[in-house]
């Protein structure tokens, strides 16, 4: 099981039995260390082990791209209730960082990624994290499988033919399951609102994924000047 190796500012994610080599020395891992075990290097610094969190993931996971950020990963938990036991089909994988949060707190995963490689980097994620067992990772295209999937109780899709795949939101959710579709672009998003609405879905409502840090100094308090926190779109609606 991998640990976080945390000092200070600096944080290493390493296997029991590895060494790391350093500025600060080397750091060999004891085969039998625990969360909260300080460990030494041949210097004498030291670093504290520490479980691996949810939010870790976005920071350690391997990438094969751009991640979903924690703040909407947190939105799409928020608006669809996820709970352990809930059955999720996911399309678009990605690095995987939203199906490894879904399974965390105790669903079940069936993820679609498109790119074979990106799948295969997925599923390393997933042990990582340590979900494999409730995540599967499939390699394809999840529209040349709608008619044969069973019934989900959330939905969530981050793919350029999401509304493909909205159209058929009422055949592929249980009584009362979310959908939650995010885009990075207001087009794709008006294409989802304008499927879930021909779909019948209800409680459509999209919102705009936007955060803003905050800085204290001794002039004062405002919002951070370094960007506008702006990711994206998140539209959710559900089955009647």
């Amino acid at each position: 099981m991998s640990l976080l190796f945390v000092r200070e500012d600096r944080e290493y994610l390493l296997e029991p039995g590895e060494t790391l080599e350093s500025d600060l020395g080397v750091l060999e891992v004891p085969a039998d260390v625990a969360p909260g075990d300080v460990v030494q290097t041949h210097l004498g610094e030291t670093f504290r082990a520490r479980k691996l969190r949810g939010p870790d993931l976005f920071n350690h996971f391997e990438r094969t791209g751009a991640p979903m950020m924690p703040r909407d990963v947190g939105l799409v938990m928020g608006h669809t209730g996820i709970a352990e036991g809930d059955a999720v089909l996911d399309a678009g994988t990605g690095t995987g960082v939203l199906s490894a949060s879904l399974a965390r707190c105790g669903a079940t995963v069936t993820t679609y990624e498109q790119d074979p490689e990106f799948a295969t980097v997925a599923r390393e994620n997933m042990e990582l994290a340590g979900v494999a067992d409730r995540v599967e990772v499939r390699a394809g295209d999840v529209t040349d499988d709608l008619n044969d999937l069973e019934r989900y109780d959330v939905l969530t899709l981050d793919t350029a033919d999401a509304p493909t795949v909205v159209e058929r939101a009422p055949d592929l959710l249980v009584d009362g399951g979310f959908l939650a579709v995010y885009s990075p672009f207001i087009e794709q998003t008006r294409e989802t609102v304008a499927a879930a609405r021909e779909a019948e879905l209800a409680g459509i409502e999209t919102l705009e994924t936007i955060q803003r840090e905050m800085d204290f100094d001794d002039r004062g308090s405002r919002p951070s000047t370094a960007g506008v926190g702006h990711t994206g779109y998140l539209t959710v609606a559900r089955r009647a």
